[in-house]
């Protein structure tokens, strides 16, 4: 009997310890979840956008439990990385962060975090990231998903798209607040006064105003500008080139998702050579012939036409091919070409 009862109060005192150690556990993680909630807000405090290496992303990202999610930033902005979006990429998140730390929406429930190659190596690695810039999600439950990551080919990094982005992981919805920039103002009133000075010293001898070739080379100026997509460049801000991981340099971009800016340049003289092609033949076909001169007068300009329209034939039919073959590389699948493949 005695036996019986020491092994009940045995087993109840071990219970009892069982139950108290996963209490002081349970109680442990919270302090520790409570800690690294308040140390990120006192950083957050200091900057909007936190500064992790390979051991504070594990620490405060990876580190469970969290009821807080993160949205980090990797990149590459060491200057001997040539990541020149990357630092357009900064910009826009900082901005984001910024709109969200003086918003009215501002909580300790999502924190803005930065990962820098050079800093984290092992988390791009553990990550599989082999590019930059990334934006990742880590939501406070649960491993990241696809739709965690920004697909920046797709939408863009403006600080609009991440800010959209981040509405739909987080259901937190973002306003975007820029600071004001009157850079362009300037330089559009300082553009104006050039033009209008200009044209105040040339009040008595405006004719060139109404010549056609002026008018229509600033036409093919704008036509080539747009088309080559100068303005994709201006919103999206690529890189000049790429260079490949056998060390070359790619001048075109492998997808039709992408530019360089370069490769917008090459486009524009491909274009103006075709352009140039059609108006030899355009003029090839405006040479005027008089029968009433004689025979060698004739033969002249039959021989200036002919030439005119070889040329113009030629220059069409070389680079508009370039033009296709460039495309056909871009847009996998095209199935026409013309003189190159």
């Amino acid at each position: 009997m005695k036996r019986l009862i020491l092994a009940v109060a045995f087993s109840l005192v071990f219970l009892l310890s069982i139950q108290y150690g996963a209490g002081q556990a349970r109680k442990k993680e919270a302090t520790s979840l409570s800690e690294r909630v308040q140390q990120l807000t006192e950083m957050n405090v200091k900057r909007s956008v936190i500064r992790f290496n390979g051991a504070k992303f594990r620490e405060y990202v990876k580190a469970t439990p969290r009821n807080y999610s993160v949205v980090v930033m990797f990149t590459a902005m060491a200057p001997q990385r040539q990541c020149v979006i990357c630092r357009h990429a900064h910009d826009e998140f900082l901005i984001v962060a910024n709109s969200f730390r003086y918003s009215q929406l501002h909580s300790n429930k999502l924190f803005f975090a930065l990962v820098d190659f050079d800093e984290g190596s092992d988390i791009f690695q553990s990550l599989r990231i082999n590019t930059a810039p990334v934006f990742m999600h880590f939501p406070a439950k649960g491993k990241p998903k696809h739709s965690d990551t920004m697909d920046i080919q797709r939408v863009g990094f403006a600080a609009e798209a991440i800010a959209k982005w981040i509405g739909e992981r987080t259901d937190i919805q973002l306003r975007v607040f820029r600071p004001p920039n009157y850079s362009g103002t300037v330089v559009l009133i300082m553009l104006f006064a050039l033009v209008g000075g200009f044209l105040y010293l040339k009040r008595n001898n405006l004719d060139f105003l109404y010549n056609k070739t002026v008018w229509a080379g600033g036409a093919l100026f704008f036509t080539f500008a747009m088309t080559s997509g100068q303005m994709w460049n201006h919103i999206r801000s690529p890189p000049f080139v790429h260079r490949t991981q056998s060390g070359g340099v790619a001048y075109i971009h492998g997808s039709s998702q992408g530019q360089f800016v370069l490769e917008s340049y090459i486009v524009i003289i491909l274009n103006a050579a075709v352009v140039l092609g059609m108006i030899l033949m355009t003029e090839a076909a405006s040479v005027p012939t008089h029968p009433k001169r004689s025979s060698s007068g004739s033969s002249g300009d039959v021989c200036k036409r002919r030439i005119l329209a070889i040329a113009g034939l030629a220059l069409l039919c070389f680079f508009f091919s370039l033009i296709l073959s460039i495309f056909r590389s871009k847009a996998h699948g095209y199935p026409y070409s013309f003189l190159f493949k």
